[in-house]
């Protein structure tokens, strides 16, 4: 399971935001110059080192004339291109470190979006605004003269290269079918409020722009990803989020959130809670009795939180503020301490697709520096006979299993308990239900992952304090 390591300035175009502003109000982008958009985003995202929203956003603020869903289409091509990035550069031939964009765009279009090259020199021609015409060697790129099957498994499963033995020695053979599983678009799922309402009723509510109750998560319901110019739906703008209904929040987050185990009257911290989705999840589980503690080293990630509380009608939710020293009364006496690690987040690879090509060795460092600290600042807090709970979204044994075995070895106080047996009760046996069941090395810990269980990638592992004898 556990690897050995082989180991210029923005030139921004001011627009003028008052000129032609009637005449273009109402007036769409063609193809040709979305296409061109895209190229110009991609090229200072790989060129410039800049995360992809925020490149969009920067190209949105320059060009303010484009429609929101001319953003849309632009930012639709960008991402499709950062999630398959070397499987498209290897089958149009582009080996240059920099003018990415234009290869990565062109065959975006040709291979995720269903466009030919006759439909694409169309719409060149059509627009004094698109790229330049298709070469002869895109030509035949575009029509398919190599055959993907034939590249490196790196390359077919769009993992870095630097990062492979790491994902292929986690995953074996599936190693290539779990990292192009991370290559779709990822769905949006809810979590249902059960403060304020059932799964049942919302469903009613959300028929319409096609909510359908999630396999796995029994609060959860999802609205599928589309393909190309499709758009999600705006649900922060829908009544039932805007009452506190329903939540965002991904089908294997309300997972880890369910395995927990939080049960009313417990007294539960959520020692890195963040924005505090899962907080607001356990606060359900509890039923609103009992404490659950919320604390982040980072009081802006916090700071959500208060009004998310608010909405949800979740009480019995008390925020501590950093330092640390806040948390001394806690010491102790928690019933289960939840540590939600910063991690390199490969789980979410399919909503972040920018994040997979920006990672580098010292940032998953970094990381691992940082979820061996939590641990050893977390134990405190729990209680003997109580529990710790160790979730990341990282697909990467290194920051999961030999985290929690490193862990292990240096407190022998704590013990693995098996998640599977939690799995099966709030989930069920999986085989006999027909359900997906998450990974599994050692039979205690467990590993959702997209080709396994349509989720984002989460890892879960729960370790009991010894009670004093």
């Amino acid at each position: 399971m556990f690897m050995t390591w082989l180991l210029p300035a923005k030139v921004r175009i001011t627009q003028n935001r008052n000129s032609n502003k009637n005449n273009n109000r109402n007036k769409h982008m063609k193809l040709g110059g979305r296409i061109q958009a895209a190229i110009e985003v991609l090229d200072d995202i790989f060129e410039q080192h800049t995360p992809a929203a925020h490149a969009l956003r920067d190209w949105g603020k320059a060009h303010r004339f484009a429609g929101s869903k001319d953003r849309a289409a632009i930012g639709g091509i960008v991402f499709d291109a950062m999630r398959r990035k070397s499987s498209t550069l290897w089958r149009m031939n582009a080996d240059a470190e920099t003018g990415l964009g234009r290869p990565l765009a062109l065959g975006t279009l040709v291979w995720s979006w269903g466009e030919t090259v006759e439909r694409l020199e169309a719409a060149f021609a059509d627009d004094g605004h698109s790229p330049t015409s298709l070469t002869e060697a895109e030509k035949t790129s575009l029509a398919g003269a190599r055959d993907l099957s034939m590249a490196p498994d790196w390359i077919r499963a769009d993992i870095p290269e630097w990062l492979w033995p790491a994902f292929e020695n986690n995953f074996a053979e599936n190693a290539v079918a779990e990292g192009q599983a991370l290559l779709g678009r990822p769905p949006l799922d809810l979590r249902v409020n059960g403060l304020k309402s059932d799964r049942a009723k919302v469903l009613v509510k959300l028929k319409e722009i096609g909510g359908t109750a999630c396999e796995l998560a029994p609060h959860g319901i999802r609205i599928k990803a589309g393909q190309a110019l499709d758009r999600l739906p705006n649900i922060q703008a829908d009544p039932v989020f805007l009452t506190g209904e329903v939540e965002i929040q991904d089908e294997g987050s309300q997972i880890v959130s369910l395995l927990v185990d939080a049960k009313p009257g417990e007294k539960v911290l959520d020692y890195c809670a963040g924005g505090g989705g899962k907080t607001l999840a356990l606060a359900a589980d509890m039923q609103n009795t009992g404490t659950i503690y919320a604390y982040d080293i980072d009081k802006r990630r916090l700071a959500p939180l208060y009004a998310r509380a608010t909405k949800a009608g979740a009480t019995n939710i008390e925020i501590i503020q950093p330092p640390q020293a806040g948390l001394g009364k806690l010491r102790g006496t928690m019933d289960r301490v939840l540590i939600d690690a910063p991690c390199t987040g490969s789980g979410t690879w399919r909503r972040k697709p920018d994040a997979k090509w920006r990672l580098s060795l010292a940032t998953l460092e970094v990381r691992l520096a940082e979820q061996k600290a939590v641990l050893e600042q977390s134990k405190q807090y729990v209680r003997p006979g109580g529990y710790l709970v160790y979730v990341t979204c990282s697909l990467l044994a290194e920051e999961n299993e030999g985290q929690v075995y490193g862990f292990l070895d240096d407190n022998s106080d704590f013990e693995l308990l098996s998640a599977g047996e939690v799995w099966e009760d709030k989930i069920g046996p999986g085989s006999t239900m027909g359900k997906s069941m998450p990974w599994s090395e050692d039979g205690c810990t467990l590993t959702m992952t997209p080709a396994a269980n349509n989720t984002d990638g989460f890892f879960f592992a729960v370790m009991q304090r010894k009670a004093k004898a």
